[in-house]
């Protein structure tokens, strides 16, 4: 049975359409019967339909993030030049997701949601630019975090449709320090009684998990230096105030994270632990970024933790066409969220190269 959560509606997210699918077919052989994407375009797909922009989102994230922080006329993201979809990936709460699945996907509600990868996400999204809009080759694929993984993954999977790609703060096959990071993330989750095997009644039972999820965001997903400094006292939010450190996690870090589904971040989660581009070549890295034909511009950000520059340059070296721009941001991997005008300003000199760059 479904459940309802305030947090995954318009009035919270922003406007969205829901595109079915249908019948789509899982990569680990689970089925999900009538797969919906929640999407949001912005802009006009010219004539030739060759202007289109895909954004997948990050964990977590839905395409609110990016149309506040990202999107806009005069920025790289310009709708008045591109057409930018986009896609929640499946599992984030707008989506189809564990907490939403009813109707025909009643029956894999709740715990018995079958398990998804990045390559689920992508083959789904390739499906939808194709059906739904006639896209048949991309400008650019434009994506952060798990975003990144998915267009780390397009690239591999589609070269052929991809002119160019931007994976900010994100790998191409996930570490092993990664993967055990977001095992604890996870295991705080399950450990809540209230969780009770993914069949609770609301993500208020699960409170005291989400609570934990959240603490450990704080000190992994923000740097060392953000916190050292400070940083923290000039950040806004509408209603609300800090005076210390545990306030500002409390009142900003646990107020996001406890609203959301725990299935939902329990789905997302497994799912990132196991993205990996070598999947299409029987495991070797090498192999599979060798086949990227994009121009590509992998944007590590320097603070960050989870996805370190010298992971990204490692993969990059190995990547055709490809170029390594480190963003600058004391937030670390929330430097996402854009609270520097220098890391947006840097991320639109960035894109704006890549984007109207010959191919």
């Amino acid at each position: 049975m479904a459940l309802s959560n305030p947090f995954y509606t318009p009035e919270v997210q922003g406007a969205y359409a829901l595109h079915s699918l249908g019948e789509f077919h899982l990569e680990e052989g689970g089925v999900i019967p009538d797969l919906q994407l929640a999407v949001a375009t912005h802009g006009r797909l010219n004539e030739a339909k060759d202007n289109a922009i895909l954004i997948p989102t990050w964990f977590s994230g839905t395409q609110q993030t990016w149309e506040l922080v990202y999107i806009g006329p005069g920025r790289a993201l310009d709708p008045d030049k591109y057409f930018i979809v986009v896609v929640n990936q499946i599992g984030n709460g707008l989506s189809t997701s564990p907490h939403n699945a009813d109707g025909a996907n009643s029956a894999i509600s709740m715990s018995r949601f079958p398990k998804v990868r990045i390559g689920d996400d992508v083959r789904a999204q390739e499906q939808l630019l194709r059906e739904e809009f006639g896209i048949e080759r991309l400008h650019a694929v434009v994506g952060g975090s798990m975003g990144a993984q998915q267009t780390w993954e397009w690239a591999v999977r589609f070269p052929e449709k991809v002119a160019r790609a931007a994976p900010i703060a994100g790998t191409a096959r996930n570490t092993p320090h990664d993967f055990l990071f977001t095992q604890t993330l996870l295991d705080v989750i399950t450990d809540d009684p209230g969780w009770n095997g993914g069949e609770y009644t609301s993500n208020t039972d699960v409170a005291r998990g989400l609570e934990r999820h959240a603490d450990l965001w704080a000190v992994m997903g923000l740097s060392t230096e953000f916190w050292k400094t400070e940083f923290w006292r000039g950040i806004e939010l509408p209603d609300v105030t800090w005076d210390t450190e545990i306030e500002f996690k409390d009142r900003f870090i646990r107020t996001v994270f406890g609203a959301m589904d725990p299935n939902s971040l329990l789905l997302q989660g497994w799912k990132w632990q196991r993205g990996d581009v070598s999947r299409n070549t029987g495991g070797d890295l090498a192999a599979a970024l060798g086949r990227i034909t994009a121009k590509v511009f992998a944007m590590p950000i320097d603070e960050d933790m989870f996805f370190p520059v010298r992971d990204v340059r490692a993969e990059q070296e190995l990547t055709p066409n490809s170029e390594l721009r480190v963003l600058h941001s004391i937030a670390g991997h929330f430097g996402l969220f854009g609270f520097e005008p220098s890391y947006l300003k840097e991320v639109d000199d960035h894109l704006t190269e890549l984007l109207t760059s010959p191919v």
